[in-house]
C-alpha cells in the first residue's frame, strides 16, 4: 500500500458521511442496537465494534487504521500518551516473577515503570548498552520475557541492531518492544526488520503540531486484541475523537515535515561539527556518530533532532547561550512545528534532587518548520555571546 494512499484515504470511507472530504468527529460515547443479538456480536468483537468510546470509536478507528499501516503492522492502538503506549505494551505481556533486559538510558518515565512500578510486582530488570547484541544476550535468564529498546533514543541516540535483537529474542521466546519516535514510520519500520511491538509518543512526529498528546502501539491482530481486552480497557487511556481528527489532520503532512526536519537538521548538523564552540555533536547520520553505519543501515532518515555539546567550562557560559537564543524556544518535547531546545544544565542543581546524568553541557535542539538560515544565525548570534 503506497504512503499517499495511507495518508489520504486509508479508512476513510467517505459515502459513509455525506462524501465529505474530512472525516467527522464523531463526538458521542456510545452506541445504539437494534437488537439484543447485534449487542452481542459486538461485545464478542468490540475492537474491531463500536459499543463504548472508552474502546472503540468511529474517530479513533480511522486513525487506528492509518497508524498500522504507517508501521507495517495488522493492527494499531491509540492512547493518551508515549507513557501509556509503553505501559500498555509492557505490562500486557509479563506477569509476577519475569524478567525484563532494557537498554541503557531509556525514556524517564520508561525507566520509573521498569524500576518502581514493575518492582511492586517481583518484575526485575537490567539495564544493559544495547550497543552491542553480545550483552543483551549476555543478560537473558530462564524468565526474561520482554526486551525493550529505544533505538534511536531521543538524547544521545544510541542504536541497537534491530535484525539482530529480534533473531536473539525470538530464539528465547522473548516478546520485543521498541519506542520509535525519534524516526517515525517514515524513516523506520522495526516491524519489518523483526521487533513485535512497535510504539510511539506520537505527540512528536505523528501528530507534529505541538497541540495533541497521544500515543500509539502497533503490533499484530492478536497482540492488540490481547492488549485491547485487558489492559487497554482497564487502564482506560483513551484519545478523545476531537484529537484523533486532529492527529488525522496532522498525518496528512508527515512526509513532507519529516523531510524538511531531516534536511534542515543535518544542514545544521554539518554546519555545527566545524564550529569552535562546539565540542561535539551528536546525530544518527553524520558520519562523526559511532553508529553512523547501522543508522544507514537499518534508518532511512536522521530526522530533526540532534544534541550538542558546547565547549565551555563553566554553568554560565551554558546559560549565556541558551538566553542568547531567539528562535529556538526552551521547552519539552520535540517534533513539532516549532523548533525548540531543551538544556539539560535545567536538570542540575535543583534543591533536593540528584544531578542528571547528561552532561550539563549538552544541549537538545529540535528543527521545526523554520529555514536553515533561519536558525543557523540564531544559533551563531548565541554562540556569540559565549565568552562575551
Amino acid at each position: 500500500m503506497s504512503l499517499d494512499h495511507t495518508l489520504i484515504h486509508l479508512g476513510e470511507d467517505r459515502k459513509k458521511y455525506f462524501n465529505a472530504v474530512s472525516p467527522p468527529i464523531i463526538q458521542s460515547s456510545n452506541f445504539v442496537f437494534d437488537s439484543i443479538s447485534d449487542l452481542r456480536e459486538a461485545i464478542g468483537d468490540e475492537v474491531n465494534n463500536h459499543i463504548y468510546t472508552r474502546g472503540n470509536n468511529p474517530t479513533v478507528a480511522i486513525l487506528r487504521k492509518k497508524i498500522a499501516a504507517l508501521e507495517k503492522a495488522e493492527d494499531a492502538l491509540i492512547v493518551g500518551s508515549g507513557a501509556s503506549a509503553a505501559a500498555i505494551a509492557v505490562t500486557g505481556n509479563l506477569k509476577s516473577g519475569d524478567h525484563v533486559i532494557c537498554v541503557n538510558l531509556p525514556y524517564s518515565w520508561t525507566r520509573k515503570l521498569f524500576s518502581e512500578t514493575l518492582s511492586r510486582w517481583d518484575v526485575s530488570v537490567d539495564y544493559v548498552d544495547g550497543r552491542d547484541v553480545a550483552n543483551i544476550k549476555n543478560a537473558i535468564k530462564e524468565n526474561t520475557a520482554l526486551l525493550y529498546l529505544e533505538s534511536p533514543n531521543s538524547i544521545s541516540f544510541e542504536l541497537q541492531d534491530l535484525k539482530a535483537c529480534a533473531a536473539l529474542a525470538k530464539e528465547h521466546n522473548i516478546i520485543t518492544i521498541i519506542d520509535n519516535s525519534y524516526s517515525s514510520p517514515i524513516f523506520q519500520n522495526p516491524i519489518e526488520l523483526g521487533i513485535d511491538i512497535v510504539i510511539h509518543s506520537g505527540t512528536k512526529y505523528l501528530n507534529g503540531h505541538s497541540d495533541v498528546v497521544v500515543g500509539v502501539i502497533c503490533s499484530t491482530k492478536d497482540m492488540i486484541a490481547k492488549l485491547f481486552k485487558n489492559e487497554y480497557m482497564t487502564y482506560g487511556t483513551i484519545i478523545s475523537p476531537h484529537d484523533a481528527a486532529m492527529v488525522i489532520r496532522g498525518l496528512r503532512t508527515i512526509k513532507m515535515r519529516m523531510e524538511h526536519v531531516q534536511k534542515v537538521g543535518m544542514q545544521l548538523v554539518d554546519w555545527l561539527a566545524d564550529h569552535k564552540k562546539i565540542k561535539k555533536v551528536i546525530y544518527p547520520y553524520h558520519p562523526s556518530f559511532p553508529q553512523y553505519d547501522l543508522a544507514k543501515q537499518q534508518m532511512r532518515g536522521g530526522t530533526g533532532l540532534f544534541s550538542i555539546i558546547l565547549d565551555v567550562e563553566e554553568k554560565a557560559e551554558v546559560e549565556k547561550f541558551i538566553n542568547a537564543l531567539n528562535n529556538f524556544i526552551i521547552a519539552v518535547s520535540w517534533g513539532g512545528h516549532e523548533s525548540l531546545c531543551i538544556p539539560f544544565l535545567a536538570f542540575h542543581d535543583i534543591p533536593g534532587w540528584p544531578d542528571h546524568y547528561v552532561d550539563w553541557r549538552l544541549v537538545r535542539m529540535s528543527v521545526g518548520f523554520e529555514s536553515f538560515e533561519y536558525l543557523r544565525d540564531d544559533i551563531e548570534q548565541a554562540l556569540n555571546a559565549i565568552g562575551s
